[in-house]
């Protein structure tokens, strides 16, 4: 099994292995290293190294590629990313819907998964324009963002949406990484606090208990997202412990949270080794496999 197809595996019984491996000792803990490195990842779910900020020893980098790409310049881009992926690295490619043949078909067996910037809440019918998460699954995608600023702002999809969305990606059997996070004018506010944990918790109001083991979430400040204006790591922290606490008040424990808005090779050091990052997604510079990998190569050190 390949490091991509353990990365993004589905796995049913996650929950329940995770919840054991707190009640491991030391000894058992090592006796059982060799089973648990089969499933390390598991498409973003909650694994047993993955129950726990301290213990996470991966860091996930997805890139959104958002309205951006040819067949032409897609393959030029694959490949310089799979040649430069190391085994082991966490990565993941979100890419315009027309694009998921070409990259399931350039990544399938490296360590690069592949997935949506968006999902319809429809499983089918008559929707036109729409792309359900069955459709997503069968070019073998691992995940779909739901809940972008861009989606929320120019689309208007509001927090009910989002939750809708991010259920029909779970029950898919793929990862929803749902975004949240504030504007300039409601942080000057003083909104920020509001609106981050209003956006998170309609989602975890709405959506399955199994869905909430699910979930991977995405921090990015509307004002950082494509200004070159990243937050600070005192702004990240801040917002990323305001989640995890608030996660872990409705149960939900070992939930990855990414950092995303302008995150480029040099700062990605900085943020991906702030407390409770656990990964980034990556706009721009995810379009330059050179830049990516570097924020890759941040991510392992």
């Amino acid at each position: 099994m390949s490091t991509a197809e353990r990365f993004f595996a589905k796995c049913p019984n996650q929950r329940s292995e995770s919840s054991r491996h707190f009640a491991l000792s030391e000894k058992s803990a090592a006796k059982h290293k060799s089973a648990r490195s089969m499933c390390i990842i598991s498409g973003f779910l909650k694994s047993e190294r993955l129950m726990a900020t301290s213990m996470v020893a991966t860091k996930y980098i997805v890139g959104n590629w958002k309205l951006h790409g040819s067949t032409q310049e897609n393959a030029v881009r694959l490949a310089a990313l799979k040649a430069g992926c190391r085994h082991g690295d966490a990565l993941a490619v979100c890419v315009p819907f027309p694009y998921l043949a070409q990259a399931q078909q350039a990544l399938q067996g490296s360590a690069i998964g592949w997935g949506a910037q968006n999902v319809s809440e429809q499983a089918k019918g008559a929707f036109t324009g729409e792309v359900s998460a069955a459709m997503l699954a069968d070019f073998g995608c691992s995940c779909a963002i739901v809940g972008h600023s861009e989606r929320r702002a120019l689309y208007g999809e509001d927090d009910a949406t989002v939750a809708r969305k991010a259920q029909a990606v779970a029950e898919a059997g793929m990862t929803p990484i749902v975004c949240v996070g504030e504007t300039l004018a409601e942080r000057k506010c003083g909104e920020m606090v509001q609106v981050v944990t209003r956006q998170l918790a309609a989602v975890l109001a709405h959506v399955s208990a199994e869905t909430k083991q699910r979930l991977v979430i995405a921090y990015e400040p509307v004002w950082a997202i494509g200004t070159g204006l990243a937050a600070s790591e005192d702004d990240v922290r801040e917002v990323h412990a305001l989640l995890r606490g608030q996660l872990e008040k409705a149960g939900v424990t070992g939930t990855r949270l990414l950092y995303g808005g302008s995150v480029k090779a040099s700062n990605a050091g900085a943020l991906l080794n702030t407390a409770n990052v656990d990964g980034a997604l990556v706009g721009g510079a995810s379009l330059d496999a050179e830049e990516f990998l570097k924020i890759a190569q941040a991510a392992r050190a």
